[in-house]
C-alpha cells in the first residue's frame, strides 16, 4: 500500500489549532469525516474508544490516532500538523504536533496493521518529522510524505 493509497493532498491540515487532546481528535474526525463522506460523531467515538485502550501517541511529539470503522469503504489516511503541540499522554511526556489519522473498515485485519506499521516508520525518523514541522505549506508536506514513504516502500 502506497502513501497515495492511504492519503490524498486534500487530507492534509497544514497548521491546525487544538488545545487539547479531545479537541484534536474531533477537529481530526470533523476533517476526515468530510472529506471521506464519513459520520464525524462515529469516528470521533470510535478514536476515542481506541484512545481509552492506551494512547495512539508515539513520542517525540508524534500520534498516530487510528481506529475501525463499519462504514469506512477502505484504509484512509488524513495528516496534521498542529501549530502548537497537545498533551496527548505520551510516554515520554513531549506534546504531540504531527498527527497522522487512520480509518479503517472493521474486516480489514492485516492491511490495517501494514498501513499503522508504514506510518509509524515514516514518523520514527526524526529527520522527516523535522521536514514536515518546518513547512505550513500543503504541497511540500504532502510532497515529503509521499517521498518518505516511497523510499521506505523501496
Amino acid at each position: 500500500m502506497t502513501l497515495e493509497q492511504l492519503i490524498g493532498p486534500e487530507a492534509l491540515a497544514p497548521a491546525l489549532r487544538a488545545s487539547s487532546k479531545k479537541q484534536l481528535l474531533q477537529e481530526l474526525a470533523a476533517r476526515a469525516a468530510d472529506r471521506f463522506n464519513l459520520d464525524a460523531r462515529e469516528v470521533f467515538e470510535a478514536l476515542m474508544d481506541r484512545e481509552r485502550l492506551g494512547p495512539t501517541a508515539m513520542g517525540r511529539g508524534v500520534a498516530i490516532p487510528h481506529a475501525r470503522l463499519a462504514s469506512a469503504p477502505r484504509i484512509m489516511g488524513y495528516f496534521a500538523r498542529l501549530e502548537k503541540g497537545v498533551d496527548f499522554d505520551a510516554a515520554d511526556g513531549a506534546p504531540v504536533d504531527l498527527v497522522f489519522l487512520l480509518l479503517a473498515p472493521e474486516d480489514a485485519g492485516a492491511d490495517h496493521l501494514r498501513a499503522l506499521a508504514r506510518v509509524s516508520r515514516l514518523l520514527r525518523d526524526e529527520g522527516r518529522c523535522a521536514k514536515l514541522r518546518s513547512t505550513q505549506d500543503s504541497n511540500a508536506l504532502y510532497a515529503i510524505l509521499v517521498e518518505t514513504l516511497t523510499t521506505d516502500a523501496a
